[in-house]
């Protein structure tokens, strides 16, 4: 998962999702060919992409086991990358990326499961509202009533005007996971402060994997074991979680974390993208003009707070969002 809006203020991030520092990070000018934004971009296409593989994946591992292999696969590989120090933390430290790590698991376990029973646009979109609501509820400033509200029409729209037309289930699945989203942002953040570069995360993950792991275990059992479905999990993990990171880091040291909060609002449209080229979810103009305008919120309410407080600010990944 994942983008919406911009954040309270942090100053250090556990994940490039919610770089606070970025627009003082050292290394401008452009990121290899692609540059910052393009950086940005390719994150968002591979989150979303990655996304799209794991719901083809779901009939093979169920949801709960896609999401075990996910996270299992990612922490290995942040571990290995980071190999974060063990000693030397505070209690509140280890408290701190424990809660990080069950809202990471938490997040992606509800995620996967609207994913199963809607198309990947609509549940993106529905996730997007828990960020963009932490952003106006955060905001004292009277024009964010107007991007709640920009939200509130995109959602009506989602719906058919009676939301009729959305799986109940799948509904209160994705937009769960949007409340676990937003307390992402603020545990990433908590985390960050206290745990340096990604190391925090790489910990984080690994909490995340291990509570998660009985309830892949239980719902896939010796299916996960199958070549095929750890090659075609371990290619989820990378698309859904170690690129986007990786490219979210990279463009983060040149990029103010305002304009990055701006380009992840684009995921939801980027997920309708990867939905339709994927798994051939096409979308009815309603859908279409509905994503269209959380979008927009979303970007309104980023630029709102980075107006507000006059620095840039961080927004949350979609990597992680799903």
């Amino acid at each position: 998962m994942t983008t919406p809006s911009a954040q309270p203020g942090t100053s250090a991030p556990a994940a490039p999702a919610t770089g606070g520092t970025a627009a003082s990070a050292p290394g401008g000018g452009r990121g290899g060919s692609l540059g910052p934004v393009g950086l940005v971009l390719a994150g968002g296409l591979s989150v979303q992409f990655g996304g799209a593989l794991a719901v083809t994946l779901m009939p093979r591992a169920g949801a709960l086991g896609i999401v075990t292999l996910r996270l299992a696969v990612a922490a290995l590989v942040l571990l290995v990358v980071c190999r974060p120090r063990l000693r030397g933390h505070s209690r509140t430290d280890w408290g701190t990326v424990i809660v990080f790590g069950v809202t990471m698991a938490a997040m992606n376990g509800l995620f996967y499961q609207a994913v199963a029973r809607m198309p990947i646009g609509l549940a993106v979109t529905l996730e997007v509202l828990g960020p963009l609501a932490l952003s106006v509820l955060t905001s004292r400033r009277l024009v964010n009533l107007v991007w709640a509200g920009l939200a509130l029409a995109g959602v009506f729209l989602l719906g058919g005007g009676d939301f009729g037309g959305l799986d109940p289930a799948g509904t209160a699945f994705a937009l769960a996971a949007g409340v676990m989203w937003a307390a992402y942002i603020v545990f990433s953040a908590r985390t960050g402060r206290r745990f340096p570069q990604a190391d925090g995360l790489a910990l984080a993950m690994a909490v995340g994997a291990v509570l998660f792991l009985p309830l892949g275990v239980a719902e896939s059992g010796t299916k996960l074991l199958d070549p095929v479905t750890l090659g075609l999990g371990a290619a989820v993990a990378v698309l859904s979680s170690v690129m986007p990171y990786t490219l979210e880091l990279l463009a983060l040291r040149r990029l103010p974390a305002s304009t990055f909060a701006v380009l992840m609002s684009l995921e939801p449209a980027i997920a309708a993208l990867a939905g339709f080229l994927v798994l051939d979810q096409a979308l009815t103009t309603p859908q279409a003009a509905a994503i269209a305008l959380v979008v927009a919120a979303s970007m309104g309410a980023v630029r709102t707070q980075v107006g507000r407080r006059k620095a840039p600010l961080p927004g949350p990944d979609a990597a992680t969002g799903q």
